[in-house]
């Protein structure tokens, strides 16, 4: 169904599940119903509604914000540590928003990894700076990112002077954030931009430095090269006139951005990267000319505000379209993040319990890094390969290194998951996430009937539908194996209505093995890793 006109039909729980595990990490029950009903447009407008900045990250050892402090090298590991656990609790935040999944793609788009940075100060910064712009205009994001900090250090631009220009920003600013290289024509000449092009842009952007005092990037004139910039026919060969000045460097960034920015590629670039990060990797000639064609338009004459394409883009006929359910292989945080949303298991009261919350926050981080995609720790300045390397793209997500470490979060999940920070002591037995199975199905309606419950508990689980064959396999094989179907009738009839104690206890017990085996098959099925 490759058309961008409106989605009509007002949204199934099956529309808002789809819709609610693409733009956010998993779909919970409460945000399901939320959703359902409402119309496509309503249901986007929410998940695009500007949301109030959070407040930064503290040192859960002290209670001390840091994000604003001299530097502390003694302390900067553990800043990293709340720094990353803060951002995955905004990940796991109770809220139906795009903001922290649109916050995501920029930092895969805009990469900078604390390796390089070596600050976390500079990290936080760039963190809140791509949050701000997240559904904002990207050639302001673009242009800001140039004198970002932390940008500045991890690609060399704070080296970058006259007469010994710095190549690296130059050439990821045109390969990798606007306008892509296209296919080579010849050694040095792609199809839009030149080697020339990289060393002029380079020239463009020298004199910029970042002050780790204020922790802002600020420009230094006497470093800058004040000469002509001539670029190639790839740009029309325009010429970006040299300044002298406290105000060339933003001056002539800002004539580099416009030059970049009017070329129809630029658009069609950017949106080619929302369209992956959103729907699906493939992008077909008639996905390139029914749907990134429009959209890019879309983004062209709205002058690059981002909002507007994505709120064509995820109330469309083509993002509900069944096919495009399930075309997605879910990514590590998408798994581990999903995982807990969709089995309602919630966070520790970061007011009350800092320290299972950052020490839980920072174990759900190491599991999703696990599975190879650690954030603030990309692999290469190109993001996750999965985005980006064909013909695999998804399908990198889960190796024969990556598939155990899915497989061992399920015991994760049904164990419980133990807060691990350093600096902080947890008592034995602590857990920052719980999960009990008999109170997860007791939310479901007639969770007594086995036939309803595996409906219902499937229905939820998956983005594609099972055959009756799959269910008839989990209810006689995995949930009561071997026995008859109102053996579960009556289990749990008997549970409910015993009022002693002890003979309470050992009944839940024994409905709780039964659904925990039936949890962790599910979550064991190649349907369970698609989204």
């Amino acid at each position: 169904m490759l058309s961008l006109s409106p989605y009509s039909s007002a949204l199934t729980a099956k529309d808002a599940e789809h819709l609610l595990r693409r733009t956010m990490f998993g779909a919970s029950r409460d945000h399901i119903r939320q959703l359902t009903g409402r119309t496509a447009a309503a249901a986007v407008d929410l998940l695009l509604a500007d949301q109030p900045a959070p407040a930064p990250p503290i040192d859960p050892t002290t209670g001390q914000q840091w994000v604003t402090a001299a530097y502390n090298q003694q302390q900067e590991g553990i800043y990293f540590q709340a720094l990353r656990s803060w951002w995955i609790g905004l990940m796991m935040a109770n809220t139906i928003s795009i903001r922290e999944k649109m916050t995501l793609f920029w930092h895969n788009h805009f990469v900078s990894a604390r390796g390089q940075v070596n600050d976390s100060r500079y990290m936080y910064a760039q963190n809140a700076l791509l949050r701000r712009h997240a559904l904002g205009n990207i050639k302001t994001l673009t242009r800001e990112i140039t004198y970002d900090p932390a940008m500045l250090r991890y690609l060399n631009g704070n080296t970058n002077r006259v007469g010994a220009a710095q190549e690296n920003y130059a050439r990821e600013l045109q390969e990798l954030f606007t306008i892509g290289k296209g296919p080579e024509i010849a050694p040095f000449n792609y199809t839009n931009y030149t080697e020339d092009d990289v060393r002029a842009a380079a020239r463009v952007l020298t004199g910029w430095r970042d002050n780790p005092t204020t922790i802002q990037g600020f420009f230094t004139a006497t470093l800058h090269d004040s000469t002509d910039k001539r670029f190639s026919a790839a740009y029309q060969n325009t010429v970006i006139r040299g300044r002298t000045g406290n105000n060339a460097g933003i001056d002539e960034l800002n004539d580099l951005l416009d030059m970049i920015f009017r070329q129809a590629e630029t658009a069609r670039f950017l949106t080619r990267k929302l369209y992956r990060w959103f729907v699906n990797h493939d992008i077909t000639p008639e996905v390139e000319r029914a749907i990134i064609e429009p959209l890019a338009q879309t983004l062209r004459t709205g002058n690059f505000e981002v909002r507007p394409v994505l709120r064509t883009l995820l109330m469309s006929r083509h993002f509900f379209d069944p096919d495009m359910r399930g075309s997605i292989i879910k990514t590590p945080l998408d798994y581990v993040l999903g995982t807990l949303r969709q089995l309602d298991m919630t966070a520790p009261d970061p007011q009350t319990r800092r320290n299972e919350y950052y020490g839980g926050m920072n174990v759900l981080r190491s599991l999703a890094g696990q599975m190879t995609q650690d954030i603030m720790e990309h692999p290469n300045v190109a993001g996750w390969p999965a985005y980006y390397q064909e013909p695999l793209f998804y399908q990198i997500w889960i190796t024969s290194a990556t598939l155990p470490n899915r497989n061992n979060f399920i015991n994760s999940v049904l164990n419980g998951i133990a807060p691990n920070f350093g600096g902080l002591v947890f008592a034995p037995g602590t857990r920052a996430f719980s999960f009990d199975s008999v109170d997860y199905a007791s939310k479901f309606p007639n969770p007594e009937d086995p036939y309803k419950l595996i409906d219902n508990i499937t229905e939820h689980f998956f983005a594609v539908d099972l055959t009756q064959k799959q269910k008839d396999k989990l209810l006689r094989d995995v949930l009561i194996p071997g026995l008859p179907d109102y053996e579960w009738t009556d289990e749990w009839t008997e549970w409910e209505r015993e009022t002693n104690t002890t003979l309470k206890t050992a009944k839940r017990n024994a409905l709780k093995i039964k659904l925990d085996n039936l949890v962790r098959y599910m979550m064991g099925m190649a349907e369970f890793q698609i989204c």
